[in-house]
């Protein structure tokens, strides 16, 4: 992340510690598991972590794609880990969680691109904590959508896909990526009648012009929700920051975005695209 001298006070955090925050950590660890929080060193993990609440990152901790924006790291993945969907759904259990989000690294290695571990986590929570929701944040599948339809059968209660940034700045910051193929994801995962959520990083080099085209092939391709939120530089290898957007722009933002019909958008600079997604799904049921 930038230097805390560097940041305009809107983007500073306290830093994690609490009592609650290490508890959580531990029940994680002793379960095997890992979280995006963690591996995307995530500004918020101080607050969500204190809250009981977490990302859960599957299918292991080293992603195939080295994207340019983020900390996870990249490399060479280990076998599967059969017995974390599991686990997953205990811990779900074990915390009482609403509202539980799945997502996971890139697995470019495999065939399904990790689909079917991503629908037996689902299964599995379903069994273990009926009532809970369940939102998965899921690769591109390299466009095999035999593995997206695995993973919509399921039935998560949201499907989200990050186009993360606007088109002319995908070879810098996606280069593996295809936005077209990510829209096509997005477009295809709602004619399977769950809900669709995407998420974007601002102060990458965008204009505000290309921000709003996204949002509109968005909304074309059927997306019911839309996270909008600052990138901060995780390391002095990864794309420096062009520009911080102050509160009142994100403001101005998420107007633009609910103009265009979204049923839901959170937008402010710490906005991730798990931040507060609980309350993500009673919002689209509230638009309904």
């Amino acid at each position: 992340m930038e230097k805390a001298k560097r940041l305009p006070g809107w983007l500073k955090v306290r830093n994690p510690g609490g009592a609650d925050y290490l508890r959580l950590k531990g029940l994680l660890r002793r379960a095997g598991l890992h979280t995006v929080c963690e591996e995307a060193r995530c500004p918020n993990i101080g607050e969500c972590f204190e809250a009981g609440t977490a990302t859960f990152l599957i299918l292991g901790d080293v992603c195939t794609r080295a994207c340019r924006f983020c900390a996870v790291a990249s490399g060479r993945p280990r076998g599967l880990d059969r017995g974390e969907p599991l686990r997953v759904a205990q811990t779900v259990r074990t915390l009482g969680l609403r509202h539980a989000v799945v997502t996971s690294v890139t697995r470019d290695d495999l065939p399904d691109g990790g689909a079917t571990v991503f629908a037996d986590t689902v299964r599995a929570i379903r069994r273990l904590s009926p009532h809970t929701g369940i939102e998965v944040l899921i690769p591109d599948l390299q466009g095999n959508w035999t593995a997206l339809g695995s993973i919509t059968a399921a039935r998560p209660d949201i499907l989200n896909h990050n186009l993360e940034t606007v088109p002319r700045l995908y070879p810098a910051v996606r280069p593996k990526a295809l936005y077209d193929r990510s829209l096509a994801l997005l477009e295809r995962a709602k004619a399977s009648q769950v809900l669709t959520k995407s998420g974007l990083m601002v102060g990458l080099g965008e204009e505000r012009r290309e921000l709003r085209e996204v949002m509109a092939d968005l909304r074309s391709a059927g997306c019911d929700i839309v996270t909008i939120g600052q990138y901060l530089r995780p390391s002095a290898k990864h794309l420096p920051v062009a520009r911080f957007y102050p509160p009142e722009e994100f403001e101005e933002l998420a107007g633009e975005a609910r103009a265009l019909g979204f049923r839901h958008v959170e937008a402010g600079p710490l906005v991730r695209s798990s931040y507060h997604a609980e309350r993500q799904l009673d919002g689209c049921a509230a638009a309904t």
